[in-house]
């Protein structure tokens, strides 16, 4: 009875995690008793085996191929009555030999010999190889696998992705479109142990090698299943057009909390310079701690205030316009089309007068790192990928989250395999990695790093078009020599160190910078430079206001918004005589702390440029087209 009553906990425990799974119901009774007693018994039932191709295929899935698809492995039934598929014990637990984050992957393999040599034997890597390390990782793609765990609340941010790698008899499973078996991930909650579960889907005779679908997720006849296979499966996609269609409205609105603007432009608002104090609710702590000027006021109710400047998304503007129509705030109706990831690359691709140059595949416009939806435009981006490849131009790729910041899940790779397999841990962009950015000399660490560049916008009005940035833009440096190499170095290849423990930040303030930059690059005027960076920023609000909402900016004369441009420049040409600008991201509500304490007076400007229409061409320069 004591066995029933436990058994009943297991389910009501598990029910939704196995349903959600689509694990027969006949096999949990057998999975439970498995579980309980940790017993693998996969290998009474069946045998791995190593497969031996002839010399041709040989040379192609040699230790030196990094690419290969081919499997090292196959998994076949020993058992000399087959196995049915209604067999209610005919359930296996494969027991996980790796779980890591991609971080600190090749840092683990390094330090745990054990570990790197059960990988190589996987993975079919040779144990002598000197690289063998790296040939691990490169090879990874076609045996890893993911899940998240959420850390405490619903968002994004909290659900961190966890690769793991299964034993041997896991990792002998291979792909067919028509499988056999199922292998899925399942979290033993007794324990909090990870496994997967083997089962089979069909009889299967003896013999008969074991095989899953490794997207099982992804319909036969999807689009984009022979992307998605490219781990698994060779592919040739070139003959797939890789031009970049901007989606359907509905696109622009999927995914998203929906939102009203005012259908009318004929708010009357607060005249300027007038002699009351303007009554500002923030919610930004910084913004209560520096906005010390007396023309405004700090209220702490949103009814008190003529100011709502607010660090949660506003959505009812049209309401808002209707009942407190002498109020502003500190955001636009549908912003996001400039501050979430995937939407920015379509609203800048309207700068294009054309996609790409057929010669050289550079996109465009030139100002905009070749972007690509690993979720809408998989295909494309493949299609793209191995264009570039058989030109033999560089193929180093970031791919992030469209939709989270500070760099979480972001990843910097060559590998085609890995690329595809990054999305299934969220959706996901794939922007060309700058392989010839220009680099600051850190004088105190005697070597050149790669830089960034924030420009801070002011949006005051969408139409007509009024922005300024301010001249004091902002700076933040890498830590390590750059190098298009160690991909997984945080400190060489990305310049954001806010977020890092232990890792420096280098401050530098403008007219600093400025002095230095004369002296690192005396032919190139950062006047000029600064010119380009202007006419790249209007042009994309220009773009951004270009389609009427849900695909643009709406108008809306009760808002003023702040956000902050990130800037990187490269080298158009390898002699490296030739600057472009490079945008790489919009953001909302940004971290200001360090322009506070660089600049006292930064949110004093900033409000009296914005809501007392105090203009100051010292501290802020207007977008205007030089046309």
């Amino acid at each position: 009875m004591d066995g029933i009553n436990k058994y009943n906990e297991f389910v009501a425990l598990h029910k939704s995690q196995l349903e959600s799974l689509s694990v027969p119901v006949h096999l949990w009774p057998a999975l439970y008793r498995k579980l309980a007693a940790e017993t693998f018994d996969a290998g009474e039932a069946l045998q791995l085996m190593l497969i031996d191709y002839d010399e041709d295929e040989d040379e192609q899935n040699s230790a030196d191929d990094d690419d290969s698809t081919h499997p090292v492995f196959a998994l076949g039934v020993a058992r000399e009555q087959g196995i049915k598929a209604s067999d209610p014990l005919a359930v296996y637990l494969i027991d996980h030999c790796w779980t890591f984050r991609l971080d600190s992957a090749r840092q683990t393999l390094e330090q745990n010999p054990q570990l790197a040599d059960r990988l190589s034997a996987i993975t079919g890597v040779d144990l002598e190889h000197e690289q063998r390390v790296e040939k691990i990782l490169k090879r990874l793609w076609r045996y890893c696998h993911a899940y998240s765990i959420l850390t405490g609340g619903n968002s994004d941010e909290e659900r961190i992705p966890i690769w793991y790698v299964m034993d041997e008899i896991g990792s002998a499973v291979n792909h067919s479109d028509d499988p056999n078996f199922r292998l899925v991930p399942f979290l033993y909650l007794n324990t909090q142990t990870t496994y997967s579960i083997l089962f089979p889907i069909k009889d299967c005779e003896q013999n008969e090698l074991l095989t899953r679908d490794m997207i099982e997720y992804v319909a036969k006849d999807a689009p984009q299943r022979a992307a998605l296979l490219l781990p698994w499966r060779d592919d040739n996609l070139t003959a797939e057009s890789f031009l970049q269609v901007e989606p359907s409205a509905d696109y622009f609105t999927s995914g998203h909390i929906p939102e009203t603007y005012p259908k009318m432009n004929t708010n009357v608002l607060p005249a300027p310079n007038r002699c009351d104090s303007l009554k500002v609710y923030a919610e930004y702590e910084v913004v209560r701690q520096n906005l010390t000027d007396t023309n405004f006021l700090l209220v702490n109710a949103e009814e008190e205030a003529d100011v709502l400047w607010l660090t949660h998304h506003f959505k009812e503007f049209e309401e808002f316009s209707e009942k407190t129509p002498r109020k502003f705030v500190n955001q636009f109706p549908f912003e996001y089309v400039i501050t979430i990831k995937d939407l920015l690359s379509i609203v800048c691709r309207r700068a294009a007068k054309e996609h790409h140059d057929a010669a050289t595949l550079e996109t465009y416009p030139a100002w905009l790192p070749t972007t690509y939806n690993l979720s809408t435009e998989l295909t494309e981006f493949v299609a793209y990928y191995q264009s570039r490849a058989v030109k033999g131009l560089d193929n180093h790729w970031i791919v992030k989250p469209w939709n989270l910041a500070r760099g979480l899940d972001t990843h910097i790779t060559d590998n085609i395999k890995q690329i595809v397999r990054l999305p299934i841990t969220g959706p996901k962009i794939a922007q060309k990695y700058i392989e010839r950015p220009v680099l600051f000399r850190r004088t105190e660490l005697d070597c050149r790093v790669k830089f960034d560049i924030r420009y801070v916008i002011l949006l005051k009005s969408v139409q007509p078009l009024e922005a300024y940035v301010h001249r004091k833009f902002f700076l933040r440096f890498a830590n390590h020599p750059f190098s298009m190499d160690h991909f997984d170095d945080y400190e060489k290849h990305y310049t954001v160190m806010n977020y890092q423990e232990e890792a420096e930040l280098h401050h530098v303030k403008c007219d600093d910078f400025l002095a230095l930059w004369q002296d690192q690059y005396p032919e190139n005027d950062w006047t000029v430079i600064e010119q380009q960076i202007c006419d790249m920023l209007l042009e994309v609000l220009q773009c951004a206001c270009q389609e009427a909402p849900p695909c643009g900016l709406a108008p809306c004369r009760q808002s003023r918004a702040l956000y902050a441009a990130d800037i990187m420049l490269k080298w158009t040409d390898e002699d490296k005589k030739v600057l472009q600008p490079q945008l790489l991201e919009i953001n909302w509500t940004p971290d200001c702390k360090r322009a506070c304490d660089y600049y006292p007076n930064f949110f004093n400007d900033i409000f009296k440029l914005l809501f007392l229409d105090e203009h100051n061409n010292e501290i802020f320069r207007q977008l205007t087209s030089v046309n």
